[in-house]
């Protein structure tokens, strides 16, 4: 029986008692005793030296603060690991330093003709162009490659002329509903977004089978080395379905990931799991289904209630002009357009969210949806409050709100009464705060992910990083979410501020919440599995300016290191 006392150091234990006014928010001269990857004790150092006896490892915090490890409440861990092997694009700052960044990738890596490319990261906003590459730009660099360059967001990208070829596509090819191909004068540009690109996007040619393995090993530890124990599927495809069962094969995880269907494919996907469902095997659980009910805010495919600003550049689309969706599906009458401006738009209709929402209550399975706009959050709640006068329990499933970028206030009240779970993406504040301000005007950017009203709703809201979209960095968002200030120093938001401790709640045990794990993490206590993270800094004692100057020191799962900055 391995036994392991934990001391000389803040001890950050995150349960609720900590919250109240005259709680021990932080222990001192404490001690935390594991034995056999379990917390048997948590208190007063003198009586953990007694509960250890002579034949506990004594692991010396060194001073440093011991807090319950973080859990990853959405990311697409498949794709993080996928992204590793793809053309990095992130923070370019021109199309001709994006256009140099794949040139040098083609020369450096001696890729041969023919074999298909894909990049990810870039953000137009970001570009001092402002615009998204055309294909003739990738074409000069990339001219006998099939290549996708993905945005940042993961919703849109353009295609070269070699990958459209390969594809098969040309003026004539009709988007799917919820997507658009973009053509000017009558001719492909190369930029699809939404379901006409990520359709296309499953369809590229994969990496081999020991390259993603090897990929998945490196994604792993750059989780940990965040400070995360749990990570997240945030939306399993079919053909992912072989990796997964190669990582439960060769024993590869060591973090637990928790896996979510799509949807509309579960019928073909659950099937192949059904060890896992609600229940770990091998490090994996399936803990429900996923759909994605609109797109971006920074890119402009968000479904609103109110219509966007006119952009200040050249659109992107001319010959098929993005309609209102909102308050009817996909209209496109010219009265509609003139009524409503530009609102964004739906991928599902209200009948299929309604039956895909119905699916997972009536098999008693969590569901997260995508809901960046407040028109798709509408959407999402319509459909529960339809199945709540049904007489589900829809409580009892734990709903997610995906994102909730711009959910209304009177929204989040139905959420709350409804027992839905708002995610909140609150590192835009950082990354797209100055783009939300050009797309929404100021007033609207200021509610991006409105941590505060959850909290006062008594929501047990959590954060994330939609990783790959930016790295799984727990400590940068939690200075995101304390600080709300965007890349160029505006403060946006500061009524939505929320407190370092809520703001480490909402990594931790209201994560262990979302994942109907709170009996299991999330906090330190006796019986619940011993997952720390050792961080350099006490966040509780820091100026919320120092908050991402945090460093994670050591990440621990079940008593075992996975990872340890000092080694």
């Amino acid at each position: 029986m391995k036994k392991t006392l934990y001391y000389n150091g803040p001890i950050i234990t995150m349960e609720e008692d900590c919250s109240k006014p005259d709680g021990d928010v932080c222990l001192k001269d404490a001690g935390v005793l594991v034995q056999d990857g379990r917390i048997v004790f948590c208190g007063p150092l003198s009586q953990a030296l007694k509960e250890a006896g002579n034949d506990a490892d004594l692991f010396d915090l060194q001073g440093h603060t011991l807090l319950p490890a973080f859990l990853d409440a959405h990311s697409h861990f498949t794709s993080y690991a996928n992204s590793l092997l793809q053309i990095s694009l992130d923070e370019c700052s021109s199309i001709q330093e994006l256009q140099g960044r794949i040139k040098t990738y083609i020369q450096e890596k001696k890729i041969p003709k023919g074999k298909c490319l894909t990049g990810r990261g870039y953000d137009h906003n970001q570009l001092n162009e402002h615009r998204h590459p055309t294909k003739e730009e990738l074409d000069m660099v990339s001219p006998e490659n099939p290549l996708v360059i993905s945005h940042q967001s993961g919703h849109m990208g353009v295609f070269n002329s070699a990958a459209l070829r390969l594809f098969h596509i040309t003026e004539n090819t009709p988007a799917p509903a919820g997507g658009t191909i973009e053509k000017k004068n009558g001719v492909l540009t190369g930029y699809l977004e939404e379901n006409a690109f990520m359709d296309y996007l499953q369809k590229l040619p994969s990496a081999s089978f020991e390259e993603f393995l090897e990929a998945f090993r490196v994604a792993q530890k750059r989780y940990a080395s965040y400070g995360i124990s749990t990570v997240q599927e945030g939306m399993v495809v079919p053909s992912m379905i072989p990796f997964l069962k190669a990582l439960q094969k060769e024993k590869l995880l060591q973090l637990d990931l928790v896996a979510y269907p799509m949807a509309q494919a579960a019928d073909g996907i659950l099937p192949e799991f059904k060890e896992e469902i609600k229940t770990y095997n091998d490090h994996l659980k399936i803990g429900g289904l996923k759909i994605f009910l609109d797109g971006s805010p920074q890119g402009r495919t968000a479904w609103m209630r109110e219509p966007y600003l006119p952009e200040s550049n050249d659109k992107n689309f001319s010959d098929n002009e993005k309609m209102p969706a909102y308050p009817a599906d996909n209209s496109d009458s010219a009265s509609e357009k003139e009524n409503y401006g530009y609102r964004g738009y739906n991928t599902l209709s209200d009948e299929e969210v309604y039956t895909l929402c119905k699916k997972a209550v009536t098999e008693n399975l969590q569901i997260l949806a995508h809901c960046n706009g407040d028109a798709a959050c509408e959407q999402y709640l319509n459909a529960f409050q339809k199945l709540k006068e049904e007489g589900y329990d829809i409580a009892s499933i734990r709903p997610v709100i995906v994102h909730a970028q711009l959910i209304g206030k009177d929204q989040l009240e139905r959420a709350a009464s409804l027992g839905l779970i708002p995610s909140f993406f609150v590192a835009h504040t950082y990354y797209w705060g100055d783009t939300h301000i050009r797309n929404f005007g100021r007033k609207r950017a200021s509610r991006i992910s409105p941590a505060r009203e959850a909290l006062e709703l008594g929501m047990p809201f959590t954060f994330h990083q939609d990783s790959p979209v930016i790295e799984p960095d727990m400590l940068k968002t939690i200075w995101c979410a304390v600080n709300r200030r965007t890349r160029n120093g505006i403060t946006l938001g500061s009524e939505q501020s929320v407190s370092v401790f809520d703001s480490l709640k909402a990594v931790t045990i209201n994560a262990a919440h979302q994942y109907f794990e709170e009996k299991e993490k999330g906090s330190i206590r006796k019986g619940k599995s011993a997952d720390f993270v050792i961080l350099d800094k006490n966040p509780l004692e820091v100026s919320p300016e120092e908050l991402d100057r945090i460093r994670v020191l050591t990440t621990i799962k079940e008593d075992q290191i996975l990872f340890d900055a000092r080694v």
